[in-house]
């Protein structure tokens, strides 16, 4: 079902209720393994210390740094950011979450060590390696309940997160896009997988806003049935592959197509990541926005929407 952005009142109470705790904020690394190479990242979690202000690198965030989890049996959300970004994109709904007493974890995918099909076969390793991380040897682990575990992935990310909940690329469909951008040279002798990839029942519920690239036809989704709230931008080339997610996820599912998110040859795609300063002059491409649309305003509320999503998933359940 398709679901509009919730009302400005909505939102306030929504966003009021998070104000209680801090989030706390450390620093995480998966360790390398046979499944893949060492994973940098950060975890937010509940905090009861008043919020202070953490650097990281070209930004400063809210938060506590390596604060006492506060809390038990809590909920654990991972993110995952976009080709060619970093565990930081979507810090704003990781404050977010853990500012309503969620854990929410993210780590640097390395995008520029891996060609397309790499990125698709490993992409989603990565979190299947961060979770199992976080519920044995990271420090939230005796807080955590693994029965209530969520996704929230942007663009890449949220291909990962189709596949995690059951997805099987078409790889007859990946193969006729690659071969003519020369897209498919193989890292390492790898070749298309014979075998489905990495997916993860933990995963109860997954916010996925403007899933790509979108090597599926619609068998591709038979075994999807976890909750979803999907999101697209409005124009360009993402609403088309969003719009067909929407049509052939099996399940009764949330679809939020974003208003006035567009701009440029991207169509808005890029109105999921909230630009600091320092973005905002680096990548100017990134960070503009159609005259009406104010992404500040935005981000407020998809958050609150996605905070609402996961405590109907993960904790009224």
């Amino acid at each position: 079902m398709q679901k509009v952005f919730l009302a400005p009142v909505a939102v306030a109470l929504c966003l009021a209720a998070t104000l209680a705790q801090a989030a706390g904020f450390r620093f995480i690394e998966v360790p390398a393994d046979a499944a893949g190479p060492a994973l940098n990242g950060a975890m937010w979690s509940p905090c009861a210390a008043p919020p202070g202000q953490i650097g990281l690198g070209d930004i400063i965030v809210p938060g506590v740094k390596d604060c006492p989890i506060s809390g038990d049996k809590l909920p654990l959300v991972v993110i995952s950011h976009g080709a060619g970004g970093s565990y930081k994109d979507l810090q704003d709904t990781a404050e977010t979450l853990a500012n309503a007493g969620f854990v929410v974890v993210a780590v640097d995918h390395p995008d520029g060590r891996r060609d397309l099909v790499v990125r698709l076969v490993e992409r989603p390793m990565d979190s299947k390696r961060l979770i199992d991380l976080v519920l044995g040897a990271s420090p939230a682990a005796s807080r955590i309940d693994p029965q209530r575990i969520g996704f929230d992935g942007f663009s890449l990310g949220g291909y990962t997160g189709l596949v995690l909940l059951g997805a099987n690329p078409d790889w007859a469909a990946a193969r006729a896009y690659c071969q003519p951008y020369h897209l498919c040279d193989q890292l390492n002798g790898k070749q298309f997988p014979t075998e489905p990839l990495a997916h993860d029942a933990r995963i109860r519920a997954a916010v996925l806003a403007d899933p790509g690239p979108i090597f599926f036809d619609r068998d591709s989704f038979a075994t999807v049935n976890a909750p979803i709230q999907l999101w697209a931008s409005e124009g360009g080339g993402p609403r088309e592959r969003v719009d067909f997610v929407n049509r052939s996820l099996p399940a009764e599912h949330e679809y939020h197509v974003v208003p006035n998110s567009r701009f440029g040859a991207l169509g808005g795609h890029f109105a999921f990541v909230l630009c600091p300063p320092a973005l905002v002059e680096k990548r100017p491409e990134v960070c503009s926005d159609h005259p009406g649309f104010d992404r500040a305003v935005f981000h407020k509320e998809f958050n609150a929407a996605v905070l609402a999503f996961f405590q109907e998933h993960l904790i009224d359940r």
